[in-house]
Order: C-alpha cells, then structure tokens, then sequence
C-alpha cells in the first residue's frame, strides 16, 4: 500500500500550489472558468413576424390555423397545412412571434363561430352570412367588402378597439402555453400596419414580457393614425403604463416607395432632427431586411459595383399599391442606402435615425414559419403546395392577385430567419439581443456567423478557443461601436462563419463598407475577405465558387464551397476621421430555388423568369466607427 502516502502527498501537493493568493479574493478565483461568465453565447434563430388566421387576410382568404398551431409547428411538431398538406421543420424553430395584423384582429375565426359581438355590428352580419355561406365566391366577396371598407375608413368593426379583446387574449394566452425557457421562447406581439396609399410603413411591435403587460391594453391599430411616431407614443406611453418594454421592427421598405426611410416627418415637409432620430433608435432598433416579400438589403441601381445586390428584387409598391415605382424612391428603401444616409443625418444633426441592426422573418400568412427553398408553403394560403399541377400552373405561374401589381406568386421568396446571440433562450434574453442589435438575418437558412471589431486583434486571434470572450475583452460585438484609436490603428473585424448543418457549403464572406467623406458624400464598398477554395486577391475572390445545380432534377453538391471561412480583415483604406460602418455579408454555393424544387415535385415547367438557383445569405449587423474619442 505505498502507494497511499505517495498519493496523499501529490494531492497535497496540488492543493497547495493550486491555492489562490492572499491578494485574491476566493469569490474572484474558482476552479470553472465559466463561473461569472455572462456574455453572449447562445445563438438561437427564428421567426419574429409570422401570421395566423386571426390576421383578416390569412383567416379569410382560407388558413384555418391559429396561433396555437403557428407555436406548435414552430417548435417542431408536424402540422396539416389550411390545404391539407401535413408538413414539418427540418429543425424546431428557437423563437417566435405571432404577428398578426392589429387592423381586424380575430375578425376572421369571430366571423366563424358567429360571436356575438361581431353579429352587433351592421357589416359584421354581413361579412358574417358571406362567409357562413362557405363559398369560394362568397368568402372571396367577404374579403374584398372588408377590404374595401377598411380602404374607406367605413369600416365599423375596425373603429371599435374592443372587439379585439377576446381574440388578442387568445393570441397571448398561445404564446404563454407555448413559452418554454431553456428550450422555446414564445414572444407576444402583433402587427402595426400602416400603409398609406398602398406604401409600406408596417411594424412588428415585440414585447419583452409576459401576459401582465400585453393584457393591459389591446393592440394599437394603424386607421387610428397611420404616422410612426404616433406608435412610438403609444409603446412609450405602454411602458410608462406597465413597467413592461416594448420595440417595433420595421420592414418591407423596399415597398414603401421611399417613405420608410424619408428625409422629412411622415406626411409633412419638415426634415428629421436629432430627437427624431434618438427616438427611432430608442424604438426601432433593428429592420427586417429580407422576407417573403423580396430582399432589402441592397439594389443594383443604387450598389452598381455590387455583383450580389440584385437579389430577390420586388421595383413595386405593397400589395394593392398603385404609385410606380421611380428611380427617385430608392434611396428611402433599401437597407445599406439607409445605413449610408443615416451617417448624412448625423454629420448633419449630431445623430443617426437610421442606426439598426439587421434581422430576417418570414412574414408567412399560412401559419407555418417555412423558409427554406424545399419546404416553402407559400405566402398565404391559396399558394400553398398541392397535388394539383394545373394549380401550380395557373396560380404560381400566374399573377399573385388579380387586381393588384404584377407581381407574380413565382417572385415570392422563402424568406427568412432572424438570428440572434443571447446570453440566455428566454424572454428576455431574445428580447434584449435584439434590443441592443446582437443579431443577423438570413434568407432562410441557419448560416452560423459571428463577428467582433476592435484594434488590438491579429491574425492568430482566429484560432484562440476562447473566440468569443477574447472578442469581449479586445472589441464589440455585430450592433456595437467603436471609437477612434489613441494610436490612429484602423479597426480590425474578426469573423466566423459555419454553414448550416442541413444545408449547403459557404461561396465567400464579404465585409460591406459605408462611410462620409469630409464634403458630406456616403460612399460604400464590398470587400471579399475569404472565399472557399480560391484566394483573395485585390480585395476579391478569384473567380466565381461554381455551380452544381442540375434544375431538371431539383438537386446539388457540396463538391463546392467549403463548411467554414474565417477571416481577420483590417481595413485598408480607412480614415480616421470619417465616419463609417461595418457589416459582414456570407453568400452560400448556388442551391436549386422553391420554384425549381416545386415544377420538379409538380412535373411542370419552371415559372418564366424564375430563376432557376439562389444563393442563401446572411447579412449582420452593422459595427459603427465614430471618430469621436471614447
């Protein structure tokens, strides 16, 4: 048994070189060194802006699903679609909100089980015995009565705030079912939609608590008041009301014809100031920029130098709009030009109303958060898959509404995700990640990417094992700023990027660049900064990843691209005296697009003009660069 003492004097040994200083406190030093540890490193993704059937122009044009589905599907679970399709996710969602539309909340599902409240109303009994009558005809005439009235401001059950009390109680009492911290956090919210003339100013407003707060008053309606600000009163006034917090995230502005990001107050001639600006970063702190209908990040007319920017474009005005579209709008519709003139405004006032992060959604009206190219179930429920080829020709192929713009169903996109890295999967956790803008969107796939700026990283900082809390210590985050370096370094990004595990290989990672000269002009410009299996050279990669889709069978490899890039990128054509942003953009190889996995399950021909692949994105949020000193 020698062996005992010699053990009892090893341990002893340890124990006493092991043992902390005096001049440290034992609370200050412990054996796990992820005691304390509270940054970020939870990356969770979902849908903050899905509709069910108690938004008016889902539950009466046919879904059938309401928000307990929409919970249900999203944490995994198997749904039969509004048209009988059963379908499921490749992966269970980590968040999401039910976002139905305030304007006519529950009128569709109050409308089916004759509720009394409804059958009051003049034109609740008529809408009541067009859809009771269960036509396609009929309910068809339903919709476009309430539409119509709605249009007219003669719509009476939308000027009685209170027939929304059952229906928003219901909607929140989904969400409570469904909240599971740890494993699925289901976020209350609803839908502003503001659309003035048919241009889309439509917020999803967030709330960070629980049925206490949401409960205390119904939704706000946009036929109240269809300007911004008077929303950014009404959530102020909630959580003065409350205790509770409240955000919007604005979306869709490639379909406001140049009002979601205007120079002048809604519906006046007078320019943003600097407390316009502070209190829509106070309320708005990140923008969906892709969804299912069309891409916002950027648009070639505007990015010309940019190969990727003509991405799932939509040139027309919201669904029903009838202003065209002019060159002259763009600028107050796309994402990076915004980012751009929001270092204008601030030269010009002191501050940026246009500082948000960037986040995706899927804005689906099916219930079902679906946003991947071979699982798409369409935008609402007539455009969901069957087994009906002729259907797919004449719906898909065909125009998206009849009297509407031409824009066809086919353009629709599978779009998106919203990602977010949180320091816990509750609430609160998703709720200040995206507060604080520590978020990215994708097009619809789980591209994993994460990035930190600062002035002290190198090029062997990318391998450290402790990537994220050397991050912390030595930069900030994607959402965060970075002032002037004491020693005038120009700032350094370090990047990851992983592709998602079901899906296809990472093309490149491409750092996005805005800044002001000292005359007050914004410039941009895209860097390649790592590229699967070619080199950069001159700040591009050389030559383009390849292609493996075969369209014919709806199929592809990953014999191109790789599973990850990283890169450590400084700027080489930084000024420290200008102001400018930073965002990180990761482009997948090309996959087949829903369209071309769809003709190939119906057997039919590929929609003309559809394209026939896509490459699946991921766009961060921006690091702000201030030459003010810290």
């Amino acid at each position: 048994m020698r062996w005992i003492p010699i053990v009892i004097a090893s341990l002893l040994l340890v124990s006493a070189s092991s043992a902390p200083s005096q001049t440290v406190a034992p609370s200050e030093r412990t054996y796990s060194p992820y005691v304390g540890a509270d940054f970020p490193n939870a990356l969770l993704f979902g849908d903050t802006h899905l509709h069910s059937s108690y938004s008016a122009d889902a539950g009466m044009i046919g879904n059938t699903l309401g928000p307990s589905e929409a919970y249900r599907f999203a944490r995994g679970e198997t749904v039969t679609s509004s048209t009988g399709v059963p379908s499921r996710l490749v992966r269970p969602l980590d968040f999401l909100v039910v976002a139905d539309h305030a304007e006519g909340l529950g009128i569709a599902p109050m409308l089916l089980r004759s509720d009394p409240g409804i059958l009051e109303d003049p034109l609740g009994r008529k809408l009541h015995a067009l859809v009771q009558a269960g036509t396609r005809e009929s309910i068809g005439r339903a919709f476009n009565l309430f539409t119509r009235t709605k249009n007219e401001g003669t719509n009476t059950l939308l000027s009685n705030a209170e027939i929304a009390r059952t229906p928003w109680e219901d909607i929140i009492d989904a969400a409570e079912a469904a909240n599971e911290p740890g494993r699925f956090t289901a976020l209350i919210g609803f839908e502003w939609t503001s659309a003035p003339g048919g241009r889309n100013l439509h917020r999803v407003v967030v709330y960070r608590d629980g049925k206490a707060v949401a409960n205390s008053r119904v939704p706000l309606s946009s036929d109240l008041d269809p300007d911004p600000e008077a929303l950014w009163d009404w959530m102020e006034s909630l959580e003065a009301e409350t205790g509770g917090r409240v955000l919007a995230i604005p979306h869709n502005g490639n379909l406001s014809n140049g009002l979601m990001f205007d120079s002048v107050r809604y519906g006046t001639d007078e320019p943003i100031d600097a407390e316009y600006a502070v209190r829509r970063q106070r309320w708005e702190p990140v923008y969906e920029v892709t969804q299912i209908k069309g891409d916002g990040e950027a648009h070639p007319a505007l990015s010309p130098d940019d190969p990727f920017a003509d991405f799932e474009t939509w040139d027309t005005a919201l669904l029903g709009g009838r202003e065209p579209k002019t060159a002259a709008m763009l600028p107050g519709e796309y994402a990076r030009e915004a980012l751009k003139s929001g270092l204008a405004h601030e030269g010009a006032t002191g501050s940026n109303p246009f500082k948000f992060g960037l986040i995706g959604s899927t804005d689906s009206h099916t219930s079902l958060s679906t946003s991947r190219e071979e699982n798409f179930f369409g935008k609402v429920a007539q455009l969901e898959p069957t087994a009906n080829p002729a259907r797919f020709e004449e719906v898909i192929a065909g125009r998206l509404v009849e009297d509407g713009p031409k824009i066809r169903a086919w353009q629709t996109s599978a779009s998106g995700l919203a990602a977010v890295w949180a320091r816990e999967h509750t609430r609160k956790g998703v709720w200040d990640a995206i507060a604080r803008r520590e978020v990215y969107a994708t097009t619809g796939t789980r591209i994993q990417v994460r990035v930190f700026a600062g002035y002290a990283f190198e090029a062997a900082d990318l391998t450290r094992p402790d990537f994220a809390r050397h991050g912390y210590a030595r930069g900030v985050p994607m959402g965060g700023d970075l002032t002037r370096d004491p020693g005038g370094r120009a700032p350094a990004l370090q990047i990851r990027a992983m592709r998602d595990p079901d899906g296809a290989n990472l093309d490149r990672v491409q750092v996005v660049k805005g800044w002001i000269d000292a005359i007050g002009r914004t410039h941009e410009r895209v860097y390649d900064v790592a590229c699967g299996g070619r080199a950069v050279e001159r700040g591009a990669c050389a030559g383009p990843v390849g292609d493996t889709v075969d369209a014919e069978r709806a199929r592809w490899t990953n014999t191109i691209g790789v599973q990850s890039l990283e890169a450590h990128w400084r700027d080489p054509d930084f000024d420290p005296k200008q102001h400018a942003f930073y965002y990180v953009r990761v482009l997948e190889i090309p996959t087949p697009r829903w369209t071309t996995y769809d003709a190939k399950h119906f057997g039919v021909a590929i929609p003309e003009g559809a394209p026939k692949s896509i490459q699946e994105r991921a766009y961060t949020s921006p690091i702000w660069y201030s030459p003010e000193h810290g």
